[in-house]
């Protein structure tokens, strides 16, 4: 993703989860294309540590933004950066999962899963949206995963992960439809979906998956750059025949498209 300047000087982009993983690795990239960024995060010494490397090593211009985006209040300082006119990237990577079963799950840890990984992204995108519109470009990144596709899996390796999947799972339809309507504004529209990645994601839920083959946040970051290019709109990094996402899309439309009649299957006329 190469940038361009503007009358304002460099372009402006926006991170999540910033502060590791996938989402400072994006902001590393970013940075070495010439973007300024505010990257943000709840933990500010992060931050900081992220805004002195970034900018003695690439010359940009990076502003920490320390914000829970569970809570309105980070909510809105974000949404206030996303309408800024120099921006041209967002990058929605801040992740939480919470797995447990869900009558074990407290209710303040469901609202926080449903507020990070629902209100939060819909939310900035939808302050950010306008401005790149009118503008005619953008590029908008939200990381979703595989679990997204589990909720037939009863594989009993995977976790407990009834919100948390599905919170993921809205994001792909969303991003999927948001892609359609933002056909030829100029706006990109992409959503990753990747498998397990080698950060601290799994270690915040007490699982050790040090034993098990994993991504490195670059190489999602990568997949994400290339697809982006390639014009995927659902990038999966780690899928190799991409007919099997067509025939997923395929499959659904199917059961759209049969079922549009105003009459009960004839298993419920007994």
């Amino acid at each position: 993703m190469t940038s361009t300047a503007n009358s304002s000087g460099r372009p402006l982009a926006l991170v999540t989860g910033a502060s590791a993983g996938i989402g400072r690795a994006y902001a590393e990239r970013l940075a070495s294309d010439g973007y300024d960024l505010v990257v943000v995060a709840r933990r500010a010494e992060r931050l900081d540590e992220v805004k002195h490397q970034l900018e003695s090593r690439y010359g940009v211009s990076v502003q920490p933004l320390v914000a829970d985006l569970s809570r309105e209040s980070g909510r809105g300082a974000v949404d206030a950066v996303a309408t800024q006119p120099r921006l041209e990237v967002v990058v929605d990577s801040a992740a939480l999962a919470y797995y447990m079963p869900f009558l074990d799950l407290p209710r303040d840890q469901a609202e926080e899963l449903v507020n990070l990984n629902v209100l939060a992204p819909v939310q900035m995108i939808h302050a950010a949206l306008p401005g790149m519109v009118k503008r005619g470009k953008g590029t908008l990144v939200s990381f979703s995963s595989l679990l997204a596709f589990s909720a037939a899996s009863e594989n009993p390796q995977m976790p407990k992960r009834a919100v948390y999947a599905a919170s993921k799972a809205f994001l792909l339809t969303f991003f999927q439809l948001l892609a359609i309507e933002l056909r030829d504004t100029g706006v990109r529209v992409q959503i990753v979906c990747p498998g397990i990645v080698k950060t601290e994601f799994h270690t915040r839920q007490n699982m050790d998956l040090s034993g098990r083959p994993r991504l490195e946040p670059e190489e999602v970051v990568k997949a994400s750059m290339i697809g982006l290019e390639l014009g995927e709109v659902v990038c999966i990094p780690t899928l190799e025949e991409t007919d099997r996402l067509q025939h997923h899309d395929h499959a659904e439309g199917e059961v759209l498209a049969a079922n549009m009649r105003p009459t009960l299957a004839q298993r419920y006329l007994t």
